[in-house]
């Protein structure tokens, strides 16, 4: 038993070494995005106008730390539309991408996950929008209630314990320390589950049930945490979760933009019905994309 436990170890941590490099490029490259892109992409959104849901899902898909708690605010001041609002939610990779980077997954397959992250999410958006759009008032961005704190973008950071303002350096060696760790920790546990349950018995549960691996990893995709994409990410590169799953997992999870949505939205059904509906496109997503037989390679 022993022995077991210190073999699945070892691996992880052979496993964790080999990416390190690879990860932390990933996080320096992303913070000179995120700094150098963040406000001025919020701005677009403020300004979108009918056009939300295209810009939301664009910028979406750059690798910014707290945009998606930036739409929640936007969304809960009545700046942006729901279908905005979930176009972004549903084009943001959250941790998706550093580990894809990290792990060396050919360009050409990270661009097609990130082009249908964004495709999805910009139908979805238009078609909420149209669905329930005579319902949605919306406020000019100067309209905003400015002395509301709830609704001041700048503190959502600060609020969400994010320190994106501590340097590109240093939140990149942050980010990559703690996405490190949490990564052994899950090839660890992933390692034990194949050691003592065996790959087949998994890919049995997972591949050979796709709607019912789709809905699952949509169900993992709603956790408001980095750990939900780090998860299905994770099973997919290890072939234990079907291309269609992941998508629908990884559309659904927008980082902690729901915690904030469930903080600044006073509207308990509003938050529910949104939440309700990112997981229906999540799934039905992911459905689609396994009907169509759409897989990265």
């Amino acid at each position: 038993m022993i022995e077991r436990l210190y073999d699945c170890a070892v691996d992880a941590a052979l496993d964790g070494i080999k990416i390190l490099p690879f990860l932390f490029f990933a996080y320096l490259v992303m913070e000179y995005v995120e700094h150098r892109m963040g406000e001025r992409s919020k701005d677009v959104i403020r300004r979108s106008g009918g056009f939300g849901p295209l810009l939301g899902a664009l910028c979406g898909a750059f690798p910014q730390c707290g945009f998606s708690a930036a739409a929640s605010n936007l969304y809960a001041g009545r700046i942006i539309t729901t279908g905005t609002l979930l176009a972004i939610y549903l084009s943001t990779s959250d941790e998706m991408l550093p580990i894809l980077i990290s792990k060396q997954v050919p360009l050409p397959d990270i661009m097609k996950i990130l082009g249908l992250k964004v495709l999805i999410g910009m139908a979805a958006g238009f078609v909420i929008d149209w669905l329930f759009g005579r319902r949605q008032k919306i406020r000019a961005y100067a309209e905003r209630p400015h002395d509301d704190e709830r609704f001041h973008i700048d503190q959502i950071c600060e609020n969400e314990n994010c320190k994106c303002e501590e340097g590109i350096l240093k939140s990149a060696c942050r980010h990559t320390l703690h996405i490190f760790l949490f990564i052994l920790l899950i090839t660890f546990i992933f390692n034990l589950c194949i050691d003592f349950i065996g790959s087949g018995n998994i890919e049995h549960f997972i591949l050979n049930k796709p709607v019912i691996g789709v809905i699952l990893a949509a169900v993992i995709g709603l956790i408001p945490n980095c750990a939900a994409s780090v998860i299905i990410t994770e099973l997919y590169l290890k072939g234990m979760m079907s291309f269609g799953a992941m998508m629908a997992g990884l559309l659904v999870g927008a980082g902690v933009g729901l915690i904030v949505l469930c903080r600044v939205n006073e509207d308990v059904k509003d938050n529910l019905r949104i939440i309700g509906l990112l997981y229906l496109c999540g799934v039905l997503g992911g459905v689609l994309l396994e009907l169509l037989g759409i897989a990265a390679g």
